[in-house]
């Protein structure tokens, strides 16, 4: 990972939102009696309103970006998304529901591909709080997916109906914010933020409440040692979320896709530091204290959470896989082998090269994973059907 000072300069106007930001949160810290938990600091950075990364304006999605998303990359990823949910809503019929559309390019892949379909949704549903993705979203699938734009509604909130059909979440669960721990000699800590006259530092206080406990839950299971300065997180918002969604499914799946592990593999031992990281134009490093609200913030999912969330809120885990996996179950070499017949040698290219990137695991083929949650749904999931890794859950 890069260190901040090897970052590109961001512009004025970006400096200005990020003071404001810090500005605010010292004063959040100040009346909270000298420190914050991570998840208040993260949450205000991503998500405050007018000044987070997620709400304040600025280009996140993309080359001209931040990070560049699976479905960013390439429409291939949206048409193997569209076979799986062609295949539930030929069961459940009914809705799409996405949470967090970032650019409006899975949604845009999704209808195009259900057109040829025929199986497209009676509504596709964006769950969006930002009112500037909201616009980006909608000049997309203006430009991309015009012909389906009727069928597409934006809310800020969960429905208040439960729905049928398919509810899409790529790359939500990392952006939520996360508690960070430290163990050390057998006692726990909340690592916490407190301002110092230039800039923001931890201060490592004794643990208490559900994070004491779930850490010490790990301990029991021999799946975190008490070593040395052992840091990692903890997503205290898994639990809520997935009681969110249960309570929006009626006779539909879920899936879910992000990067991270099962949580033998989240909490080794060699991996001591936590999975913790901020991009910025493309780069990565991992001080979150750098520029607040100009770069995304992120944590690696522990899937093994959200499988006993799952099952605390009665769904029930279809199916966890690679995307590598997941993406070849789904057509994906079907998709290559069209391109392949093109005359355009360019444009074999860079399908190979989109190919590369969605599935080798030095990219994004092991480290990202595929979880499909169900209620009600007894029909089978094509994407899982190459390998299914529910046994290391």
């Amino acid at each position: 990972m890069l260190h901040p000072s090897q970052l590109p300069e961001p512009s004025a106007s970006a400096l200005a939102v990020s003071n404001e930001l810090v500005e605010r949160i010292r004063n959040v810290i100040a009346h909270a009696g000298g420190h914050i938990g991570f998840d208040d600091f993260m949450r205000m950075s991503l998500y405050e309103p007018g000044l987070g990364y997620y709400l304040a304006g600025a280009v996140k999605f993309g080359r001209d970006g931040d990070f560049i998303t699976a479905p960013e990359l390439s429409p291939m990823f949206g048409r193997c998304i569209a076979r799986q949910c062609r295949e539930v809503l030929e069961a459940t019929g009914g809705n799409v529901v996405e949470f967090g559309a970032g650019s409006g390019r899975l949604a845009a892949s999704v209808l195009t591909a259900l057109a040829c379909f025929d199986s497209l949704p009676d509504r596709y549903v964006i769950i969006e709080l930002s009112p500037e993705l909201r616009e980006r979203q909608r000049h997309t699938l203006g430009k991309h997916a015009a012909a389906h734009l009727d069928r597409v509604e934006w809310i800020n909130h969960l429905p208040e109906a439960s729905m049928n059909g398919v509810i899409l979440a790529n790359e939500i669960l990392d952006a939520i914010p996360v508690k960070i721990f430290k163990t050390n000699a057998g006692r726990i800590y909340e690592r916490r933020v407190q301002a110092m006259i230039d800039r923001f530092t931890w201060i490592d206080v004794a643990a208490d409440g559900g994070l004491k406990d779930k850490v010490r839950g790990l301990m029991a299971q021999d799946i975190i040692a008490s070593a040395t300065d052992y840091v990692s997180e903890f997503n205290i918002g898994i639990v809520p979320w997935i009681a969110d969604l249960a309570r929006l499914m009626d006779h539909a799946v879920a899936l879910i896709i992000d990067y991270g592990f099962p949580q033998a593999e989240y909490y080794h031992p060699l991996r001591n530091s936590g999975t913790l990281m901020c991009h910025f134009r493309h780069r990565v490093h991992d001080d979150p204290f750098w520029l607040p609200g100009i770069q995304d913030i992120t944590a690696s999912v522990d899937f093994t959470c959200v499988a006993e969330a799952a099952d605390t809120s009665n769904l029930r885990v279809l199916g966890f896989t690679e995307q590598s996996s997941f993406l070849l179950s789904c057509g994906l070499l079907d998709d290559a082998e069209r391109g392949a017949r093109s005359a355009d040698e360019l444009l074999r290219q860079r399908i190979a090269h989109e190919i590369k990137i969605l599935t080798l695991p030095t990219e994004m083929g092991a480290r990202f994973k595929v979880m499909a949650l169900g209620k009600d749904y007894k029909g089978s999931l094509r994407g899982f059907q190459r390998r299914d890794d529910r046994h290391r859950l």
